[in-house]
């Protein structure tokens, strides 16, 4: 029976119910996680005087004091706060869908994004992007550990649906790297997710083709591939992106100036930060044709220019991912395999999770393992081909 009523202004068009919205009998209306699609639909609910289960009530509490916290923390005007409070951005912020399922809460991007990038319709189009980029951002500020856990997952084990969790993954990579440069404001990392998100919009289709077909690409898909940067902003401007540095990014991601990055102009810089994110994200990223490489092999990849030597938004890249990024795997010093879940208190001793004992057989139940302890100290990266483990996600963020 529900015990805790539910203010009206929780359910907001185009969000999903942070809790099950019951009605005074205990009755369903809304489960958890549904998207309020129309006005018509919320005044239908709250027509009724609604209910949510304590525990339910419990969560959605502690996700808005987060949310509050975090904008006390960033000097957010008092002003702004009150008026969140009463417009309900704080009753359902992207972080309460975080903290309850954050795996349904990138999957919902995923299938928002699929749907935008594959049509980007001029009258809406950067409104939207606009609003995914946010909600990338929101999930990423709640939790960056789960978010690179669930994407790199999502990326090693499934080529379906390859260029947007691509693109998702390289603009939650970006936005990570880009705060270990002090040059790169706030202004600057909007761009540059906005970029990330559609540095292939001009070959979403192909890609996602490309990803499925275990032959080279043909002289008609490589002529494609070859000008899809130059396509992709021809794309933008007819969707109305008049943002000179998110275009040129776009345009360039693919041919850069390697060197100090200070040296370079802020769209440049944006194009190689883009750049070895793209790297780092394809390495790590399934096809038919080509396996993941093990985190350590993608790691080397991003980390070094054109002429071998450590690039600087490389470098940035790996300090915000570590060398074992969450959701990658690892083999032990025991012989057991594992997947990451979180950095750990230093770069050799992420926290991980056990799947694969030293015999070669799958545990029953993923097992926490301390890496800073012998024998379950990390010796290296494992590629995800290697790893005959079917994961459940529910478990492995039980753990996490």
């Amino acid at each position: 029976m529900p015990v805790v009523q539910l203010p009206p202004e929780v359910l907001r068009i185009g969000h999903p119910a942070p809790v099950s919205v019951r009605d005074a009998t205990g009755h369903l209306l809304l489960a958890k996680g549904v998207m309020v699609t129309s006005e018509t639909q919320r005044q239908r609910l709250v027509s009724h005087t609604l209910y949510m289960d304590e525990i339910d009530s419990e969560l959605l509490k502690r996700a808005i004091a987060g949310k509050l916290d975090s904008m006390l923390r960033q000097n957010t005007p008092l002003g702004k706060i009150a008026s969140a409070q009463h417009d309900g951005v704080l009753t359902v912020p992207s972080a309460a869908k975080q903290s309850i399922d954050p795996a349904m809460a990138w999957g919902n991007l995923q299938m928002h994004g699929r749907v935008l990038l594959q049509d980007p319709a001029p009258a809406d189009f950067f409104a939207r992007l606009h609003k995914l980029q946010g909600e990338v951002i929101e999930l990423v500020d709640a939790d960056a550990d789960l978010s690179l856990l669930i994407l790199v997952q999502a990326a090693t084990n499934d080529a379906h649906h390859y260029s947007v969790t691509h693109g998702l993954l390289a603009a939650v990579l970006c936005e990570l790297a880009a705060r270990q440069l002090p040059a790169f404001s706030e202004a600057w990392r909007t761009s540059l997710r906005h970029a990330a998100l559609t540095m292939n919009i001009s070959m979403t289709s192909l890609q996602d083709q490309l990803a499925l077909q275990e032959e080279s690409p043909s002289p008609q898909q490589r002529a494609l591939i070859d000008s899809h940067g130059q396509r992709a902003v021809t794309c933008l401007r007819a969707a109305g992106v008049a943002d000179e540095a998110w275009l040129h990014a776009v345009e360039h991601h693919h041919a850069t100036a390697s060197g100090p990055l200070s040296a370079q102009t802020p769209a440049m810089q944006m194009a190689r930060l883009l750049q070895r994110a793209d790297i780092f994200s394809a390495r790590l990223s399934m096809r038919r044709a080509r396996p993941a490489l093990a985190a350590s092999e993608a790691v080397k990849a991003a980390y070094l220019d054109e002429q071998g030597q450590a690039d600087e938004a490389g470098k940035a890249l790996i300090q915000a991912t570590g060398i074992y990024p969450p959701g990658s795997y690892v083999r032990l010093a025991s012989g057991e395999l594992a997947v990451v879940l979180r950095h750990g208190p230093h770069a050799k001793a992420p926290k991980v999770a056990s799947i694969v004992s030293k015999s070669g057989t799958p545990l029953g139940e993923p097992v926490l393992r301390d890496t800073r302890l012998r024998p379950h100290d990390v010796i290296s990266g494992v590629a995800p081909h290697d790893v005959k483990v079917r994961l459940n996600m529910e478990k492995l963020l039980r753990l996490a």
